[in-house]
């Protein structure tokens, strides 16, 4: 089932998300090549994208088209963004959710997963992507202990190595830990993302990409 942990992630993601002005969309992020509305646009797909799939029609393609979302989303970031994020934990909260069988097609062809390890998937994108945002906005960004607790896990379980030089993963090789950092910090390195990143510093973007993470 959906955890607390999940739901707060998300609906800090919607914070952040509603203090995107029209003339922040063009701000480079930390996912390489991606400006902030189309950053918005993948979280937003991806959205509709788990609910869909939580409700049986996942392998629907033209449910994950960024394109589909892209006007929506510099006409009205905030509202397209939210009305996207509270479907889907709509959809995560439903009986059974579980083990009901997702059909995610960014993983490959006939890709189905249980809803208890696709939801976690979900998870580690949205503590990471909230965080995507802020740094294109050069804001702070904190989630609480539970929330990093509960994700680190799942993020330590994501392997490094050649793996992460293929184009179909989407994180770059982890970044080397720093002693004493936090649980953030660990998490943001470990899928190749620098803390210190800034919107002046896009060349030192890292992540590349749709969400595929097969491994997380």
């Amino acid at each position: 089932m959906l955890t607390n942990e999940h739901r707060v992630a998300v609906l800090q993601s919607i914070d952040v998300v509603t203090t995107v002005r029209p003339t922040d969309l063009r701000r480079p992020t930390p996912c390489a090549g991606w400006d902030l509305a189309d950053l918005l646009a993948h979280m937003t797909v991806q959205h509709r994208g788990f609910a869909a799939a939580a409700r049986g029609h996942g392998a629907d393609r033209d449910t994950w088209r960024a394109e589909s979302v892209i006007d929506d989303v510099r006409r009205d970031p905030g509202r397209t963004y939210a009305d996207a994020a509270h479907d889907v934990l709509d959809a995560f909260s439903a009986e059974g959710i579980d083990d009901a069988p997702f059909t995610l097609p960014e993983f490959g062809e006939n890709a189905v997963f249980p809803g208890a390890i696709a939801m976690g998937f979900h998870f580690v994108d949205y503590v990471v992507h909230g965080w995507d945002v802020a740094a294109s906005l050069d804001a702070d960004y904190e989630l609480s202990t539970d929330v990093l607790s509960a994700a680190m896990p799942l993020v330590l379980a994501i392997p490094d190595g050649d793996v992460r030089l293929l184009d179909s993963v989407p994180f770059a090789s982890a970044i080397e830990p720093v002693d004493g950092a936090g649980e953030l910090d660990r998490i943001l390195r470990h899928l190749g993302r620098s803390p210190d990143f800034t919107s002046r510093e896009a060349s030192s973007a890292t992540y590349r990409g749709p969400s595929a993470a097969a491994a997380r």
